[in-house]
């Protein structure tokens, strides 16, 4: 008897129920079909999931984004990976757009956890080989997790809209505190150079989403100040950071974040700040009664179909940072 095997790599991807939307973008990009699945909530709460394809041998690539109620979407993942597992699929990459309990990545005082930590260790005991993820709220989260991590950053897209846009001319980065710092010096040298200012802030570690702004440390007068952060939740740290900046004497303020979480009442407030446009990418969905005149969404889906096609051919995911690091 002789005995034939196939060894063609076979890419599947399969989306979780909470950014339909985005996973559908990413097989569009790809030029695949998302695989087939049934999904259901149970009368009390308990989730099922499965796959109507054969996983066996399979590059599979698990998409679910993590927005409010964000521990569903977290055991929805799980239990996919966990589908996938038992199914015998060869390799399982979890791609989760926006890290969930990123904030939660060290402890501030005695008895708290590393939330961060848990997500992770549960992606590696469901199963995950590798986890994709956009602009982590820390970097340090990457050690976290028992095997590879790409992790994406958005910076190029989105100082690419504020470049055609606004120009950069007469441009200044500002971080919202001192800890982004970094972050807005990467944005200064995709902008040409541009000067960085940050508001100089201090926070409750007792009260979460609230902080109290002091003052703008940077020059800002006249300029096209914009704003960046990687993530904006109820928007009070933002907002009161584009009242300080017009105090300042700034000109347009433009708001770039990565992750529009927006919990109330961030749409209100940002609608109502002052900001000349606020810029956000689609790693979390923004709901229609979110949306407010001054936004604009670009779309992360290219990135993260660029992505899964580098870690499928074995490929440079690092090339996709275009200098970025």
């Amino acid at each position: 008897m002789t005995w034939t095997t196939d060894n063609q790599k076979n890419l599947m991807l399969f989306a979780g129920r909470a950014h339909p939307e985005l996973a559908q973008a990413v097989a569009d990009e790809l030029g695949i079909k998302l695989t087939p699945q049934t999904a259901r909530n149970f009368a009390n709460g308990e989730l099922f999931v499965r796959f109507e394809e054969s996983v066996r041998g399979s590059d599979a690539f698990v998409l679910q984004s993590c927005p409010a109620p964000l521990n569903e979407w977290v055991m929805e993942a799980l239990i996919m990976i966990d589908a996938l597992k038992r199914g015998s699929a060869k390799r399982i990459s979890v791609i989760l757009p926006f890290y969930p309990y990123a904030r939660q990545d060290k402890k501030h005082r005695g008895r708290e956890p590393i939330s961060a930590r848990l997500i992770a260790d549960l992606m590696k005991t469901a199963g995950a080989d590798r986890i994709i993820t956009v602009d982590l709220h820390t970097d340090q989260i990457q050690g976290f997790f028992d095997g590879p991590v790409d992790h994406m950053h958005a910076l190029g897209q989105l100082s690419e809209y504020v470049r055609e846009k606004y120009g950069t001319d007469n441009i200044a980065i500002v971080s919202p505190d001192s800890g982004r710092v970094r972050v807005a010096e990467k944005w200064a040298d995709a902008l040409g150079g541009a000067p960085v200012a940050f508001i100089h802030k201090t926070r409750d570690p007792m009260v979460a989403n609230q902080v109290v702004a002091h003052r703008v440390v940077g020059e800002v007068e006249g300029r096209t100040c914009v704003l960046i952060d990687d993530m904006i939740d109820t928007g009070g740290t933002i907002a009161g950071a584009v009242s300080k900046l017009k105090d300042a004497g700034a000109g347009d303020v433009v708001i770039a974040t990565t992750h529009a979480v927006f919990s109330d009442p961030a749409a209100e407030r940002l609608a109502n700040c002052g900001a000349t446009e606020v810029i956000a990418t689609d790693t979390l969905p923004i709901p229609p009664e979110k949306h407010f005149e001054q936004l604009t969404v670009l779309s992360i889906a290219p990135l993260l179909a660029q992505t899964i096609r580098e870690v499928f051919e074995n490929g440079s995911v690092t090339s996709l940072f275009d200098g970025i690091a």
